[in-house]
């Protein structure tokens, strides 16, 4: 689970670029995969919400592709210029098969950013269509934070559990993009 939050830190923004290459990759995968973890609550907020980084954790993108969409989805990732990167979970049991594609790009001479996708396959979750994109039900994707993400003290993961609770939809709800009080 992740770490409580500095509150300090609260009004924060992620950098354009990370926002705009993220969105990138995912419109050409978009047929192919279901956005799970930050990118999903992304996906479900308001358009043109602010990208606080308490909100959604866009450190990397987390998706799962169905096996039929495997073969397809690496062909465009390494089209795109991303690579395999060998992590110490490639080995683990499980039956995500999990694999972990990386590109770096140069934003200006001598910085560069690097795009990171953790990659899952599987056949058996339950969706919905979110901004133009495939996420995870926002109930199975808040199940996750036990297992595959860590950041569960982002808003839109607290927002949503207490939505949920309420036996409120949270897609497209403010408070998933909101500073709490």
């Amino acid at each position: 689970m992740g770490a409580p939050h500095n509150t300090k830190r609260y009004g924060e923004v992620w950098p354009e670029f990370r926002i705009r290459s993220g969105l990138e990759i995912l419109e050409q995968l978009k047929e192919k995969v279901i956005i799970s973890g930050g990118w999903a609550w992304h996906c479900m907020s308001e358009p043109g919400h602010t990208e606080y980084k308490h909100a959604h954790d866009h450190k990397d993108i987390d998706v799962f592709v169905k096996k039929e969409n495997v073969a397809e989805t690496v062909m465009i990732l390494q089209q795109q210029g991303f690579r395999k990167v060998w992590t110490r979970y490639d080995h683990l049991p499980g039956d995500e098969n999990f694999r972990r594609y990386e590109k770096t790009v140069e934003l200006e001479e001598g910085k560069f950013h690097r795009i990171t996708i953790d990659f899952f396959e599987r056949n058996d979750l339950e969706t919905i269509e979110a901004n133009g994109f495939t996420v995870v039900r926002p109930d199975i994707l808040l199940s996750f934070y036990r297992n595959i993400h860590s950041s569960d003290k982002c808003w839109a993961v607290m927002a949503a559990k207490e939505l949920l609770q309420k036996g409120i939809d949270p897609v497209g709800n403010p408070l998933l993009s909101k500073i709490p009080q």
